[in-house]
Protein backbone atom coordinates (compact mmCIF):
# COMPACT_ATOMS: atom_id res chain seq x y z
CA UNK A 1 0.00 0.00 0.00
CA UNK A 2 1.46 3.36 -1.00
CA UNK A 3 0.95 6.03 1.65
CA UNK A 4 0.56 9.64 0.62
CA UNK A 5 0.86 12.72 2.84
CA UNK A 6 -2.93 13.02 2.58
CA UNK A 7 -3.33 9.46 3.91
CA UNK A 8 -1.13 10.29 6.86
CA UNK A 9 -2.96 13.55 7.57
CA UNK A 10 -6.39 11.93 7.32
CA UNK A 11 -5.48 8.83 9.34
CA UNK A 12 -7.85 8.51 12.30
CA UNK A 13 -7.14 5.97 15.00
CA UNK A 14 -9.94 4.45 17.02
CA UNK A 15 -9.88 5.49 20.64
CA UNK A 16 -10.29 2.79 23.25
CA UNK A 17 -10.92 3.13 26.94
CA UNK A 18 -7.37 4.19 27.72
CA UNK A 19 -6.25 5.70 24.42
CA UNK A 20 -5.50 4.62 20.90
CA UNK A 21 -5.48 1.00 19.77
CA UNK A 22 -1.79 0.18 20.04
CA UNK A 23 -1.94 -2.55 17.43
CA UNK A 24 -3.51 -0.20 14.92
CA UNK A 25 -0.93 2.50 15.62
CA UNK A 26 1.88 -0.06 15.29
CA UNK A 27 0.50 -1.35 12.00
CA UNK A 28 0.27 2.18 10.67
CA UNK A 29 3.81 2.98 11.77
CA UNK A 30 5.01 -0.22 10.10
CA UNK A 31 3.36 0.87 6.83
CA UNK A 32 5.03 4.29 7.12
CA UNK A 33 8.37 2.62 7.78
CA UNK A 34 7.94 0.31 4.78
CA UNK A 35 7.05 3.24 2.55
CA UNK A 36 10.08 5.24 3.69
CA UNK A 37 12.26 2.16 3.22
CA UNK A 38 10.92 1.73 -0.30
CA UNK A 39 11.60 5.38 -1.08
CA UNK A 40 15.12 5.02 0.27
CA UNK A 41 15.73 1.96 -1.92
CA UNK A 42 14.38 3.84 -4.95
CA UNK A 43 16.58 6.80 -4.07
CA UNK A 44 19.66 4.57 -3.76
CA UNK A 45 18.88 2.94 -7.11
CA UNK A 46 18.55 6.31 -8.77
CA UNK A 47 21.81 7.46 -7.21
CA UNK A 48 23.53 4.37 -8.62
CA UNK A 49 22.05 5.13 -12.01
CA UNK A 50 23.30 8.73 -11.80
CA UNK A 51 26.78 7.49 -10.87
CA UNK A 52 26.69 5.11 -13.85
CA UNK A 53 25.56 7.87 -16.20
CA UNK A 54 28.22 10.23 -14.84
CA UNK A 55 30.80 7.53 -15.50
CA UNK A 56 29.50 7.19 -19.05
CA UNK A 57 29.71 10.98 -19.51
CA UNK A 58 33.31 10.87 -18.26
CA UNK A 59 34.11 8.08 -20.70
CA UNK A 60 32.46 10.04 -23.51
CA UNK A 61 34.50 13.12 -22.61
CA UNK A 62 37.66 11.03 -22.76
CA UNK A 63 36.55 9.68 -26.11
CA UNK A 64 35.78 13.23 -27.23
CA UNK A 65 39.26 14.35 -26.17
CA UNK A 66 40.77 11.41 -28.01
CA UNK A 67 38.75 12.26 -31.10
CA UNK A 68 39.75 15.90 -30.79
CA UNK A 69 43.41 14.87 -30.60
CA UNK A 70 42.84 12.56 -33.54
CA UNK A 71 41.32 15.46 -35.46
CA UNK A 72 44.40 17.62 -34.78
CA UNK A 73 46.65 14.78 -35.89
CA UNK A 74 44.57 14.26 -39.00
CA UNK A 75 44.86 17.95 -39.82
CA UNK A 76 48.65 17.88 -39.40
CA UNK A 77 48.89 14.78 -41.52
CA UNK A 78 46.67 16.38 -44.15
CA UNK A 79 49.03 19.33 -44.36
CA UNK A 80 52.04 17.01 -44.82
CA UNK A 81 50.43 14.99 -47.59
CA UNK A 82 48.23 17.75 -48.94
CA UNK A 83 49.56 17.60 -52.50
CA UNK A 84 49.13 13.90 -52.92
CA UNK A 85 46.11 13.16 -50.65
CA UNK A 86 44.12 16.33 -50.10
CA UNK A 87 40.80 14.61 -50.81
CA UNK A 88 41.53 11.74 -48.42
CA UNK A 89 42.52 14.16 -45.66
CA UNK A 90 39.33 16.19 -46.07
CA UNK A 91 37.21 13.03 -45.80
CA UNK A 92 38.98 11.96 -42.61
CA UNK A 93 38.47 15.41 -41.06
CA UNK A 94 34.80 15.50 -41.99
CA UNK A 95 34.21 12.01 -40.60
CA UNK A 96 35.98 12.92 -37.38
CA UNK A 97 33.92 16.10 -37.06
CA UNK A 98 30.71 14.17 -37.65
CA UNK A 99 31.68 11.58 -35.05
CA UNK A 100 32.65 14.29 -32.56
CA UNK A 101 29.37 16.11 -33.23
CA UNK A 102 27.40 12.89 -32.70
CA UNK A 103 29.30 12.19 -29.49
CA UNK A 104 28.61 15.74 -28.34
CA UNK A 105 24.95 15.29 -29.14
CA UNK A 106 24.80 11.97 -27.33
CA UNK A 107 26.68 13.40 -24.36
CA UNK A 108 24.27 16.35 -24.21
CA UNK A 109 21.28 14.01 -24.37
CA UNK A 110 22.70 11.84 -21.60
CA UNK A 111 23.61 14.93 -19.58
CA UNK A 112 20.06 16.21 -20.00
CA UNK A 113 18.70 12.82 -18.89
CA UNK A 114 21.03 12.83 -15.90
CA UNK A 115 19.99 16.37 -14.98
CA UNK A 116 16.30 15.37 -15.25
CA UNK A 117 16.97 12.34 -13.07
CA UNK A 118 18.76 14.53 -10.56
CA UNK A 119 15.87 16.98 -10.60
CA UNK A 120 13.44 14.13 -10.00
CA UNK A 121 15.58 12.98 -7.07
CA UNK A 122 15.47 16.48 -5.62
CA UNK A 123 11.70 16.57 -6.05
CA UNK A 124 11.34 13.14 -4.45
CA UNK A 125 13.54 14.24 -1.59
CA UNK A 126 11.43 17.37 -1.07
CA UNK A 127 8.26 15.29 -1.23
CA UNK A 128 9.68 12.84 1.30
CA UNK A 129 10.66 15.71 3.62
CA UNK A 130 7.14 17.16 3.32
CA UNK A 131 5.64 13.77 4.05
CA UNK A 132 7.83 13.36 7.10
CA UNK A 133 7.00 16.91 8.21
CA UNK A 134 3.26 16.18 7.86
CA UNK A 135 3.67 12.92 9.78
CA UNK A 136 5.56 14.65 12.56
CA UNK A 137 2.94 17.41 12.66
CA UNK A 138 0.18 14.80 12.94
CA UNK A 139 2.00 13.02 15.74
CA UNK A 140 2.54 16.34 17.50
CA UNK A 141 -1.19 17.08 17.32
CA UNK A 142 -1.91 13.58 18.59
CA UNK A 143 0.44 14.11 21.54
CA UNK A 144 -1.22 17.46 22.31
CA UNK A 145 -4.63 15.81 22.33
CA UNK A 146 -3.34 12.92 24.44
CA UNK A 147 -1.71 15.31 26.91
CA UNK A 148 -4.87 17.41 27.12
CA UNK A 149 -7.03 14.32 27.71
CA UNK A 150 -4.61 12.97 30.32
CA UNK A 151 -4.65 16.32 32.11
CA UNK A 152 -8.45 16.42 32.04
CA UNK A 153 -8.66 12.78 33.19
CA UNK A 154 -6.29 13.44 36.12
CA UNK A 155 -8.36 16.49 37.09
CA UNK A 156 -11.57 14.45 37.08
CA UNK A 157 -9.96 11.67 39.17
CA UNK A 158 -8.85 14.27 41.74
CA UNK A 159 -12.38 15.76 41.88
CA UNK A 160 -13.90 12.26 42.29
CA UNK A 161 -11.51 11.53 45.17
CA UNK A 162 -12.34 14.83 46.85
CA UNK A 163 -16.07 14.21 46.47
CA UNK A 164 -15.67 10.62 47.62
CA UNK A 165 -13.93 11.71 50.83
CA UNK A 166 -16.59 14.25 51.75
CA UNK A 167 -19.66 12.19 50.79
CA UNK A 168 -20.93 9.14 52.67
CA UNK A 169 -19.73 5.72 51.56
CA UNK A 170 -21.75 4.12 48.81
Amino acid sequence: MKITPLDIQQMVFRVKLRGYDQEEVNRFLEEVAQTVESLNRDNAGLRERIASLEHQVTDLKRTELTLSNTLVSAQSLAEDVKRSAQRDAELIVKEAELKAGELFRQARVELGDTQRDLSMLHKQRLLMVERMRATLHTFERMLDVETSEAYQDSGMVSEDKMQGESSPAR
